[in-house]
């Protein structure tokens, strides 16, 4: 069973981690769940929690693309549900069944990808699929979140009512205003809306002419706005079957939640399901980002983070652009006990903290920036004491802060624990408490416990040199700047560079020399001898690093080399060619020179004519063979081409094919509709701005008249 205290997590600021997992959650449940996570007491459920991060981050270079697992949180709807005789809002219900779709739909899809997906495959199958409740919400409620109007028999009848009304309203208003117009009575807009009712705009003048109802005026009271008395009765007739209708629709909403009540524990087990996934997808999105990977995971005690990034500061340095350096750290039975030492600013307590996280974070599910051999123990217990613990509070000093620590350590350490300390032995006398500091690291190397400390005292460096299963270890620093390297060596001691750094920031040389008097000479002559030795590892570093760079160098020039050969050898064939051709020539124009002297002598024309066909076939038998040559290497690189190209022409239909499997309808991201947006309903022209939002619904001003209409009947068009 895992124990990681408070302080552990604190210390390796394990919260940031999460931090950044939560804000790539998707839902709001997801970003607490994130929030929550802690390191896992049981090894089979941790695996598991590990595999399924580990095939999401795999969907994300393969062909099969996890469905989306978004939803809205119905925490309070359900609870609200879950209330006798109580009833559930249009939108709840809409909201339900886009929950109960998307869990299907994802659950189809990991039954039918099990072999890519087999753990998240498992966890799908706990869920139990079914289309009752969608069914059930789709028969009373449209896309829009509206009620439909077969939703039931006395509804049909009352919306039926209601449009034949509200034809009796328009004609009637459309006669008043045409009436009242040709008398001039109207102001030049005409008509108007106030309390969702349409009015004429009467000037304030003609008022007491106009028959009707008064129902307002404008700011400057140049306009009365005034139901016609001919609609006044069909509004009224209208506002009780609108009465009707809310009473109608309460009743329908009642009968689905009791139909839907019973469903309750399920759509409860969707909403963890999908927060589940939710937290997955953040964790594998983390993952991408950081480079991470699942590492072995071994029975045997032993820890090997190879090419180990710190995943804070990773991501810090890639927002810089700057370059983070990995280490590689090993922990086994043959060397449990690591002593990092060294000047500060070398990277000590990031080399140790970088363990201590990763370890952490991987027996919290999540997966680790480190090579693909690395492979770790899950450690029953991971104990810290890093930085300057002070307690205010508990009015402690570090030293006392530090033993109440270490007094913690020596109840809890066992062979199954990875304790971390940073600056091991500090806060109190050098002497005395280098010699309990001693004292503590035996008693922890006997407990068989794995560890890493970071320390500047010579008598831990010798310990850890005297004791079989400890090795000491130093941060690589440039033996002429004296500027850390960042890079772990194991097997030595690194010397702290005291009098060094002190000499390369100005300090005066005599008053080092005095200081270097003030104590022991043997502590002195080992720090000198530490320091002389790392000054050696560092030049082998730089010698090992030139000598890459030479041999990289080398193979560039060999590679040069090779093109200026080739370079030369096809130069050489043409040449080569020329000269043949020139010879040729030579040799034809000596054959010309012979039997031109030879006619030049006897005058007999039938030898010239007969010794110039003689040359002429003998030049022609050559250009034939030539011919049928070249013929047949053409024929056989045409057909070598054909056949490469039927070989392409496949892999393009190949390709295409899947391109097509793979295009997916892109959706538009949705819009926050706000007071003042110019908007148009989805499947209209006219555009209108918003000049109220009340629940659901906006009140949209058209300039002549306002019309009150559902939200996600409405796409964003511009701001004000």
């Amino acid at each position: 069973m895992i124990s990681i205290t408070d302080k552990t997590l604190q210390d390796l600021e394990f919260n940031t981690v999460l931090q950044t997992i939560s804000e790539r959650c998707n839902t709001e449940i997801g970003k607490q769940k994130a929030l929550e996570i802690v390191p896992f007491k049981d090894k089979e459920i941790l695996m598991n929690v590990l595999l399924q991060t580990s095939e999401y981050l795999s969907s994300f270079s393969n062909n099969n693309a996890i469905p989306n697992h978004g939803f809205d949180n119905l925490t309070n709807d359900l609870k609200f549900l879950a209330i006798e005789d109580s009833f559930l809002e249009v939108g709840s219900f809409r909201k339900i069944a886009t929950l109960s779709e998307t869990v299907n739909v994802l659950l189809l899809f990991f039954k039918k990808f099990h072999d890519y997906y087999p753990k998240l495959n498992d966890k799908a199958a706990q869920v139990e699929y079914t289309k009752f409740i969608i069914q059930k919400i789709d028969e009373i409620v449209d896309k829009y979140g509206e009620i439909k109007d077969n939703a039931s028999p006395n509804l049909i009848n009352i919306r039926r009512d209601m449009n034949l009304v509200r034809g009796k309203v328009n004609q009637s208003f459309g006669q008043a205003m045409t009436q009242y117009n040709s008398l001039g009575y109207l102001d030049e807009i005409k008509e108007s809306f106030v309390e969702n009712r349409r009015v004429l705009a009467v000037l304030a003048m003609y008022r007491r002419k106009v028959k009707g109802s008064i129902l307002g005026s404008s700011k400057t009271g140049s306009i009365a706005y005034i139901e016609p008395e001919a609609t006044l009765r069909y509004s009224r007739e209208l506002s009780n079957l609108e009465y009707e209708e809310r009473e109608e629709i309460t009743r329908i909403l009642k009968k689905l939640s009791s139909d839907i009540r019973p469903f309750l524990e399920l759509l409860n087990q969707y909403q963890e399901f999908l927060s589940d996934i939710d937290v997955i997808s953040a964790k594998a999105k983390y993952a991408n980002k950081i480079n991470a990977i699942l590492p072995t995971i071994t029975t045997e005690k032993q820890l090997y983070f190879r090419d180990a990034f710190h995943p804070i500061l990773f991501l810090s340095n890639l927002e810089k652009k700057e370059k983070t350096f990995p280490q590689t750290i090993e922990l086994n039975n043959e060397s449990r006990i690591i002593v990092i030492s060294g000047p500060n600013a070398g990277g000590k307590t990031i080399s140790l903290k970088t363990v201590g996280l990763l370890q952490l974070m991987l027996q919290s599910g999540i997966l680790i920036p480190v090579h693909e051999r690395s492979k770790t123990f899950l450690f029953d217990r991971i104990l810290t004491d890093i930085g300057d613990n002070q307690s205010i509070e508990n009015h402690l000093s570090t030293y006392s802060y530090r033993l109440k620590n270490m007094n913690y350590f020596l109840k809890k350490c066992n062979n199954k624990t990875l304790f971390l300390i940073d600056e091991f032995g500090t806060g109190s006398d050098p002497e005395l408490g280098g010699a309990l500091a001693e004292i503590f690291l035996e008693e922890f190397y006997h407990r068989e416990a794995f560890g890493i400390i970071t320390t500047h005292y010579s008598n831990l460096k010798i310990l850890a040199n005297e004791l079989p299963f400890a090795s000491n270890a130093n941060m690589l620093f440039d033996e002429k700047s004296l500027e850390p390297m960042y890079k772990l060596i194991l097997g030595q001691a690194g010397s702290s560079f005291t009098f060094e750094v002190a000499q390369k920031n100005g300090i005066p040389f005599g008053l080092i020399n005095r200081a270097k008097k003030k104590i022991e000479g043997g502590k002195v002559r080992f720090d000198k001898t530490i320091a002389t030795l790392q000054k050696e590892r560092s030049k082998l570093e730089k010698t090992s690093q030139n000598l890459k760079e030479e041999e990289t160098k080398t193979r560039e020039e060999s590679r040069k080399m090779e093109s200026i050969n080739a370079k030369i050898q096809e130069k050489l064939e043409r040449y080569q060619e020329l000269y043949d051709a020139n010879q040729r020539l030579i040799y034809i124009g000596q054959k010309v020179d012979d039997i031109s002297e030879k006619y030049f002598n006897n005058k007999d024309k039938k030898v010239l004519i007969g010794e110039f066909l003689k040359m002429v076939e003998i030049e022609n038998s050559k250009r034939k063979k030539a011919t049928v040559k070249e013929k047949a290497a053409k024929e056989i690189i045409q057909k070598i081409v054909i056949e490469e190209v039927k070989v392409k022409v496949e892999e393009i239909r190949a390709k295409k094919k899947e391109k097509k499997l793979k295009v997916l309808p892109v959706e538009k991201p949705k819009v926050i509709l706000k007071v003042g947006n110019r908007v148009r309903m989805i499947d209209g022209k006219a555009i209108g701005t918003i000049d109220k939002i009340e629940k659901n619904k906006a009140v949209v001003n058209y300039g002549v008249f306002t019309s009150k209409v559902n939200l996600e009947q409405l796409e964003y068009v511009q701001d004000k």
